[in-house]
């Protein structure tokens, strides 16, 4: 947006200097004032140059948006020192900012500025500020009363709804809000009095918080102050927030709206009950049933995600919640990939974190994710509700794709069936290419003996499991050489 505007009023400015040369001397030259607003999904984009005013009147406040670039040589004397059509080169104001509903936009020329105060401007929109058309005849008149021989016009918008905030929206916000100051449990922030600290790193704090007016409790999210210079940190605070919002699924935790927020921080679903993790470390080898049933719920969710042509992309059971009722609800929606790129071109690198390794689909470490890239992590947290343990084990970085090998589940539950066995292995394949294109097909493969995996599992044992015929082959033989070790020294 203020490249394209930059570039018209240029294009404007450099035609009424080269009329203005042309008609007129240097002295007197095709010279104007230009104040205009374009608002932008809710973002409001000023551009300015001369001595009209843009005002915004909120919530009671009066604040000028504008700069006068007007220049005084004497107690009666002034001229512009900036204006179109002066020089061949014109320097544009701009200034972007977040809009509300309610928002009431003040255009004025320097007619109008010159013979009405702020005061008495605020108490005319005061008065009148419902009534756009009384409020603008108010302050005409005025500043007639005052004796005004200028132009004398004035022009009221006000904004009556918005729609759905873009991410370039959000990331406007971050100049705008400070962060909060530390909280501590009995402290009160806007609405909100913190209850306790749930979880604290190096990269935010997690709040349960009690709303004062619904008396419901939330979960509120701080950045850390460790980030406050990092642009691309507080993109990706803010990216989950615009997700949230987007996403209305009872599998995924909602993000609400806090318009009168004065910090940086988000407000979310409170999901009283357990993580998945916690599931997992006390049910190791989870019953297939529980196991499908909880994979449905994910895949719900999931859903809705992909539905948006969003990707989840840090699937994990620490980031599932798990409430008294049993429904299970995705959380922590910060690596959320969307597709499509933002408008504005972004002047330094995101290094927002994405999967957590164990979890993370290799190609997604290669810098190519898919929606095939959430049904590996699903797939790793199918095989862990089974086995208690990891596909591919545990490691502290990714593996290359050559290098991973698949654990057979039955390795540590005998009591899951081969076909099972083989949905896992589908799913988590290092290859997206092998692996579910839905994930509607991967929980039927898990209730529904697919016979590709029954031929898996009459396969031949240096095929289905090596180790484990290497390990039978060595046990036969030290079997054999201790019996003949008897013969030969037994009867000795």
């Amino acid at each position: 947006m203020k490249t394209s505007a930059t570039k018209v009023l240029g294009a404007l400015n450099q035609w009424l200097y080269s009329q203005g040369q042309q008609r007129y001397d240097s002295a007197k030259g095709m010279v104007t004032t230009f104040s205009g607003l374009v608002i932008k999904s809710t973002t409001a984009h000023i551009f300015h140059v001369g001595d009209a005013r843009i005002y915004l009147y909120r919530d009671g406040v009066l604040e000028q948006l504008t700069r006068d670039h007007r220049v005084w040589i004497g107690k009666d004397k002034e001229f512009l020192s900036r204006a179109m059509g002066v020089d061949p080169h014109v320097d544009i104001d701009y200034r972007g900012l977040a809009v509300e509903v309610g928002d009431l936009f003040v255009f004025v020329t320097d007619g109008i500025s010159s013979h009405v105060t702020d005061n008495r401007l605020k108490q005319l929109l005061d008065r009148h500020g419902d009534n756009l058309q009384a409020g603008a005849g108010a302050i005409m008149e005025e500043a007639l009363r005052n004796d005004s021989t200028d132009n004398v016009t004035v022009q009221l918008l006000k904004v009556l709804s918005l729609p759905v905030q873009t991410e370039d929206d959000i990331l406007q916000r971050i100049t705008e809000l400070p962060f909060p100051p530390p909280l501590a449990p009995g402290m009160k922030i806007d609405d909100y009095e913190i209850l306790r600290e749930l979880h604290a790193s190096k990269r935010s704090e997690v709040f349960l918080a009690l709303q004062q007016e619904s008396r419901r409790k939330v979960i509120l999210k701080t950045p850390s102050i460790n980030f406050r210079d990092d642009p691309a940190y507080l993109e990706g605070f803010l990216h989950e927030e615009w997700v949230g919002k987007r996403i209305d699924n009872g599998h995924v935790a909602k993000l609400y709206e806090c318009p009168k927020r004065r910090f940086l921080y988000n407000i979310s679903e409170y999901v009283e009950g357990q993580t998945l993790r916690q599931w997992i470390d006390d049910h190791p080898q989870t019953h297939i049933n529980t196991a499908r049933e909880y994979l449905e719920q994910i895949v719900a969710g999931l859903r809705a995600f992909h539905r948006l042509e969003m990707l989840h992309l840090d699937l994990k059971p620490d980031n599932i919640m798990i409430d008294r009722q049993g429904v299970l609800k995705i959380i922590d929606l910060g690596s959320t990939h969307v597709a499509g790129t933002a408008e504005t071109a972004r002047t330094y690198a995101t290094d927002i974190p994405q999967a957590t390794v164990n979890y993370a689909a290799p190609e997604c470490a290669e810098g190519v994710c898919t929606m095939r890239s959430d049904t590996f992590s699903l797939g790793v947290i199918a095989y862990e509700l089974l086995t208690g343990k990891l596909p591919y084990g545990e490691h502290d970085k990714p593996l290359p794709r050559k290098k991973m090998r698949y654990i057979p589940a039955r390795r540590w539950n005998d009591n899951l069936a081969p076909w099972v066995d083989g949905a896992l292995r589908k799913a988590v394949h290092p290859d997206p290419r092998q692996r579910y294109s839905t994930m509607s097909e991967f929980l039927h493969d898990l209730s529904h003996p697919n016979p590709e995996f029954l031929d898996e599992a009459n396969a031949p044992l240096i095929e289905r499991n090596p180790l484990a015929l290497w390990r039978g082959l060595f046990l036969a033989s030290l079997a054999v050489n201790l019996g003949l070790l008897y013969l030969l020294f037994g009867r000795g």
